[in-house]
């Protein structure tokens, strides 16, 4: 079984679409055994607590530097045997030692359709007021391996999802949730899990039958 770590900071609904699908066992040959989060009150803790799952909490502040963080993070993840760190609404930029260290083994899933409003000040609302602004039809979700480049790390899987007349960044951003981002997060932790991926060295993942 692959040991998975799931870093949050917030809520928690991609946390609990992965808990709900273990749950229903549709994660094949993983599972999660930390939930991390950045922030003491997230609710994702609470979500954790709730599916039997350890709850730990590691806040920046307490760190001298970014990397100091980053590196005891590490460490953290290595001590609990950890092989697969997904990011669901983690806020906390990690550094290129880290990304380094668990390179193709960190997953996070962005809400929208990348390349297209994505990378450094795109996320949360921000990422559907731009899709809004821009005025495009079809917008979506996906689920990339993880690099020092923001949102720059190798494409797994994408789902587009419609824009509706009169939709406002709060609308979109719920469906956007329930349609793409709970529906490929869980598919891809399996897909990893069932070891299914694979990454050229220009960056492409292939994902085999």
């Amino acid at each position: 079984m692959v040991n998975i770590a799931v870093l949050v900071s917030g809520g928690g609904t991609n946390l609990q679409a992965i808990l709900d699908a273990q749950a229903r066992g549709e994660i094949k040959n993983g599972r999660v055994r930390a939930v991390i989060s950045s922030n003491e009150s997230a609710y994702a803790l609470e979500r954790a607590r709730n599916a039997g799952v350890p709850g730990y909490v590691m806040k920046k502040r307490d760190y001298a530097s970014g990397g100091e963080y980053c590196a005891a993070l590490a460490r953290f993840l290595h001590e609990k045997g950890v092989e697969l760190v997904v990011l669901a609404g983690f806020m906390t930029v990690l550094d290129e030692g880290f990304c380094r260290e668990f390179e193709n083994r960190i997953i996070n899933v962005h809400p929208s359709l990348i390349p297209s409003f994505c990378g450094d000040g795109y996320y949360g609302l921000h990422v559907h007021e731009a899709a809004l602004r821009k005025g495009v039809k079809v917008t979506g979700a996906t689920v990339h391996f993880v690099n020092a480049i923001t949102d720059g790390g190798p494409i797994i899987a994408q789902k587009a999802v419609e824009v509706l007349p009169g939709d406002t960044p709060e609308v979109l951003q719920k469906r956007v949730m329930a349609q793409a981002e709970h529906v490929l997060l869980p598919h891809v932790v399996s897909l990893f899990c069932e070891g299914r991926l694979s990454v050229s060295e220009d960056g492409i993942v292939t994902i085999s039958e």
